[in-house]
């Protein structure tokens, strides 16, 4: 009889088994079978095409509705269409671990410039106990900015507690838990009248976020059975940046807006808002695992047996670029978070596990889901490799009787049409980003610009040393049961 574990440890063996079954069997065929190897490099380099030019489809539909969202006064709509929206309340939840003053003081900067009545906003800056200065952030933001807000409180999250990694669900459930007992419940908030928003603690919002997020809570049929995904922007520092983490961010965004476009692909990522109710329903994060941003939404599909969504909201929500104090620390910052991004796997054998035995969820919603993140994750982890690096080694091995025939022959040039044809994805890429830039700093000069658009030509050694290399790594961990920490990103501000 097979145990439990053996049987779950098995099920994460899977998502890098496929990665490596695919590289192995590519190399290997490029020898014995070349010819196979080049009729099926150009089929997958006919699948990336048209996958580059889907999404970048679904990406211009998603900017142009972030460029209506952010022409919309969102506090006058509330106004004018909930007469009780301000009935409903904010709780921001910002777990701080190692990170600066400097950052922290950024981040509630922006929250005090929220338009939506301070009253009905409840900040958290979550603290942990190993880390006396995340302590010492909170009692500086609550001297400065505690009376603007209903509660402004700063919780302490105990080291090495039962049951427990160290991990951001872990703090969220044990500040969440004290804002309930101590601010909610003695003031009889309905928990569905409590929007949560978690962000990290580089999160710069804009102004009009809380009333956008009001409005488009207030306006959804069911509002407590969604979580709700603003766009993530890695943007503060992105000036400051060294070239290929800038690509690296940008490039970031720009999945995750595509992806707003079609929401019902959609997880929660990073910084995101859900309603305090199904946080209460579900029991809380769970406090053992790295992947809590995306797993509150597995819960909660579990949860309401499929009744569940995230809703896209198209505003940003400014974070920080990867940057440390030297260049090289800054790319070695940057392959963990990417790592630690990729390790998103370990929610693959949870969903086979937990899908497997929630028969109240349509078979086409278990399988849709678990399609698109086992799908993610190969690609991820083997796309560029296939393109970039193996994509010629078929036709480099092939016969000399071989490479006179007329698919040998023409192979090189297919190839190389479609991946010309898939620049238009890094074209729109050079466009969108300039875009979204934020207003030059004074101490850049205007000829910055030229290197924002040349930047791009780094685009396929980001997506390989900085994209799949990470991949395989984190689910190769994950296969061998070499369980990966919560990596904190170092947050840091060059001074001018």
């Amino acid at each position: 009889m097979i145990s439990r574990y053996t049987k779950y440890r098995l099920l994460e063996m899977l998502p890098a088994s496929l990665v490596w079954i695919t590289l192995i069997s590519s190399v290997a065929l490029s020898f014995i079978k070349p010819l196979w190897m080049v009729y099926f490099i150009i089929i997958f380099d006919f699948y990336w095409m048209s996958k580059v030019i889907y999404i970048s489809t679904f990406l211009i539909i998603s900017f142009r509705k972030y460029k209506h969202v952010m022409s919309v006064q969102w506090l006058k709509r509330c106004e004018q269409d909930f007469e009780n929206y301000r009935d409903v309340y904010h709780l921001v939840l910002i777990p701080n671990a190692s990170e600066g003053r400097e950052v922290v003081e950024t981040t509630f900067e922006c929250l005090a410039k929220a338009d939506y009545p301070k009253d009905r906003m409840i900040v958290v800056l979550a603290g942990e106990e190993r880390f006396s200065s995340s302590i010492e952030n909170g009692k500086a933001m609550q001297e400065k900015y505690g009376e603007l807000f209903h509660s402004l409180i700063v919780t302490s999250h105990p080291d090495n507690l039962p049951g427990e990694i160290a991990a951001k669900g872990a703090n969220l459930t044990w500040a969440g838990k004290i804002v309930k007992d101590t601010i909610i419940d003695p003031n009889t908030i309905p928990y569905e009248n409590v929007v949560v928003s978690v962000f990290d603690v580089d999160t710069c919002i804009e102004p009009q976020f809380f009333s956008y997020l009001t409005h488009t809570y207030l306006s959804h049929p069911n509002p407590t059975r969604s979580s709700y995904q603003p766009i993530p922007m890695f943007s503060n520092n992105i000036w400051d940046a060294p070239a290929i983490m800038r690509v690296a961010a940008t490039g970031t965004t720009f999945w995750l807006m595509a992806e707003q476009a079609r929401p019902e692909r959609l997880f929660t990522f990073s910084s995101h808002s859900m309603p305090f109710k199904a946080i209460i329903d579900v029991g809380w994060w769970e406090k053992d695992i790295i992947s809590d941003d995306s797993r509150i939404f597995l819960q909660c599909l579990l949860h309401y047996d499929g009744d569940y969504e995230v809703t896209p909201l198209h505003m940003p929500v400014h974070m920080d670029t990867v940057l440390a104090d030297t260049w090289w620390k800054s790319l070695v910052n940057l392959y963990k978070q990417q790592r630690r991004w990729a390790w998103g796997s370990e929610n693959i054998p949870y969903m086979i596990w937990y899908f497997s035995r929630a028969k109240n969820i349509s078979l086409k919603t278990r399988a849709y889901h678990l399609f698109n993140q086992l799908e993610g994750m190969w690609s991820w982890g083997t796309a560029t490799v296939l393109i970039f690096i193996l994509g010629y080694l078929p036709l480099a091995a092939l016969d000399a009787e071989t490479q006179t025939t007329v698919i040998a022959q023409t192979a090189p040039y297919i190839l190389q049409f479609m991946l010309t044809i898939a620049n238009v994805g890094l074209l729109l890429s050079v466009i969108l980003g300039t875009l979204i830039l934020p207003q030059r700093p004074t101490h850049h000069r205007f000829s910055k610009y030229a290197f924002m658009i040349l930047q791009w030509a780094l685009l396929p050694i980001s997506m390989t040393i900085f994209g799949s290399i990470p991949a395989i790594d984190a689910q190769t961990r994950l296969m061998l049961g070499k369980y990966m920490g919560f990596y904190v990103t170092e947050k840091a501000r060059k001074k001018h």
